[in-house]
């Protein structure tokens, strides 16, 4: 463990852009992350499906251009987005609530521990500091600022994620949102920061841009399995629905919903708004 004092040559000049920044940071791991190119991911404990594979898009494609993921290591989006830069074999930066020595929630414990080794935890509070109220949004002001950009993926009216893009935008950064359905509660608070203007998310290539990141080649596409590797040929004279996928390669919509999945995993197709799939 390491104190970064204010006024350290270690100390981020970025959270001196707070209007009180902390005195102390306490942290485990590679210091030079504090000061690296890093992007914030932030979102809701209760992500759908939609959710969870968006932030695992997003946060592999910024693993993959070398720009280091920066949250709060809470259930859902948080845990989600640094996980996915992890198996990139890329960097995060995981902002505690808690002492720097407990894991938050309980369950992170290995997620913590991997961070630690690989990566950096982070905390103002000292060790064996315990939750309390008014310590998350604390933590939230430091995520907003160590990152240029703050990108909230799902989020419910009263989410914390909007608490963190709240004081991102009270400090001039970036603010960025993944649109979702307009009758998902975890999509209310994403759609609103959209209607109030933040910058919309509707591919990996425009949150790369965000932070003047490019896409990195794909995997090689040999490294496919048989029924993967059939709807990505399928997809190669353009985009297609789901129903047309099972049609051209005779497989089922389940199956070929699997191999999507898969697809975009691995950083080979997305998604389209229009509900079609293409390759990247």
């Amino acid at each position: 463990m390491l104190m970064v004092a204010r006024g350290s040559e270690a100390y981020p000049p970025a959270l001196e852009d707070l209007s009180r920044p902390p005195d102390t940071l306490f942290t485990l791991g590679d210091n030079s992350l504090l000061n690296s190119h890093c992007i914030s991911i932030v979102g809701t404990r209760a992500p759908t499906q939609y959710g969870i594979r968006t932030a695992r898009l997003l946060a592999t494609a910024f693993g993959r251009a070398g720009v280091c993921v920066v949250s709060g290591m809470a259930r859902g989006i948080d845990a989600v987005a640094h996980r996915a830069a992890l198996e990139q074999g890329s960097t995060t930066v995981a902002v505690l609530g808690t002492g720097i020595d407990v894991p938050y929630p309980a369950g992170h414990a290995e997620l913590h521990r991997v961070i630690a080794e690989k990566g950096l935890v982070a905390s103002e509070s000292g060790p064996g500091a315990r939750a309390h109220k008014g310590a998350f949004p604390r933590r939230n002001r430091i995520i907003a600022a160590l990152s240029p950009v703050t990108i909230v993926v799902e989020a419910g009216h009263k989410s914390g994620a909007l608490n963190t893009a709240s004081q991102a935008l009270e400090l001039g950064r970036i603010v960025a949102s993944v649109p979702g359905p307009i009758d998902s509660p975890q999509s209310d608070g994403t759609n609103q920061l959209i209607r109030d203007g933040a910058t919309v998310i509707a591919t990996i290539e425009d949150a790369l841009a965000l932070v003047g990141a490019a896409r990195t080649a794909s995997p090689p596409p040999y490294q496919l399995n048989e029924v993967d590797s059939r709807v990505w040929s399928a997809l190669a004279g353009g985009p297609l629905t789901v129903d047309a996928l099972s049609s051209t390669t005779t497989l089922s919509a389940r199956d070929c919903l699997t191999a999507v999945t898969s697809l975009e995993i691995q950083g080979l197709v997305e998604s389209l708004l229009t509900g079609e799939i293409r390759r990247r």
